[in-house]
């Protein structure tokens, strides 16, 4: 569905650009991706209420989570959805692509050190995504008087704060190990 999402969303923009937007294809954009941050949230909740967690759960239901999030960032900042500016700032985008690139090097560092690397969400990384999710909203509801730069600020807090809360978590697995090898010796 995040194709479609995209697909829809340039094709909405395309028409502000012309003069005459197809609210329907707005409409529908914004319907693919509620839809798409719904359904993911009812699966987790089904596979954490009746124990139907899963190692593939674990590891593809973060991808899917930043498909959906990084395909709307991207592409909400690189085309206007009403007036002038209308879009996700620039500044935002680097935020929320950077924070998943240290976490994701993070793993990667913890993967290379032969650690386990136990997929544990932090509340702050839930606060990150709903406010990441509401900046996408707010970009496409257009209801609000106020610039998609609220929102962002909001988000970029949160989207910080949970970089910070994983990268911790990583030192804190990497000395924790550290101390053990130490320990054996």
């Amino acid at each position: 569905m995040v194709p479609v999402f995209a697909v829809l969303a340039i094709a909405y923009a395309r028409t502000v650009q012309t003069g005459h937007p197809d609210e329907t294809l707005r409409w529908w954009a914004l319907g693919v991706f509620v839809t798409c941050a719904v359904s993911d949230g009812i699966d987790g909740w089904i596979a954490r209420h009746f124990n139907q967690r899963s190692k593939f759960g674990a590891y593809i239901d973060p991808i899917a989570d930043k498909a959906l999030l990084l395909t709307g960032v991207i592409t909400l900042s690189l085309v206007d959805w009403g007036t002038e500016g209308w879009r996700l700032p620039v500044w935002f985008v680097v935020i929320v692509v950077l924070r998943d690139c240290i976490i994701l090097g993070g793993i990667n560092v913890l993967y290379y050190k032969r650690h386990t690397v136990n997929i544990v969400p932090h509340w702050s990384g839930k606060v990150c995504t709903v406010t990441q999710m509401i900046a996408l909203g707010w970009v496409m509801l257009k209801v609000a008087p106020f610039p998609p730069t609220w929102p962002c600020i909001v988000a970029a807090v949160f989207t910080v704060w949970s970089a910070v809360t994983y990268f911790r978590q990583g030192l804190h697995i990497l000395r924790q190990s550290a101390t053990c090898n130490v320990d054996r010796r």
